[in-house]
């Protein structure tokens, strides 16, 4: 079918069958994923930076004291701990929440 100024409705790279519409589909949904996660990293690097930054380093100077470093390396270790704690409970909560949500086949 053509529009009002004779160009064809269908965009030349738009699928010609399901298959190609659900693999395009699920490539859409993983970039987005790939684009959630990445920005997701940088959110929690910046709030580690901060965060463990206020902590440790009280008055800043032209580099850091020994002590600094090790509240740095160490605050820096348990906020990420936290995270991958939170995040690993988070995932078995969706896990779990699917598998509820799912109809059962007990006919």
């Amino acid at each position: 079918m053509t529009s009002l100024f004779g160009a064809s409705r269908t965009p030349t790279g738009t699928p010609s069958n399901p298959a190609e519409t659900a693999a395009r589909v699920e490539n859409l949904k993983n970039s987005i994923r790939n684009e959630l996660a990445l920005q997701n990293a940088q959110e929690l690097m910046s709030k580690v930076t901060e965060k463990c930054y206020a902590k440790c380093v009280p008055k800043p100077g032209s580099d850091l004291s020994s002590s600094e470093q090790k509240c740095l390396a160490q605050c820096m270790d348990r906020y990420l701990e936290a995270f991958d704690m939170i995040n690993r409970t988070y995932v078995a909560r969706l896990k779990k929440e699917r598998v509820d949500s799912q109809p059962s086949d007990s006919l």
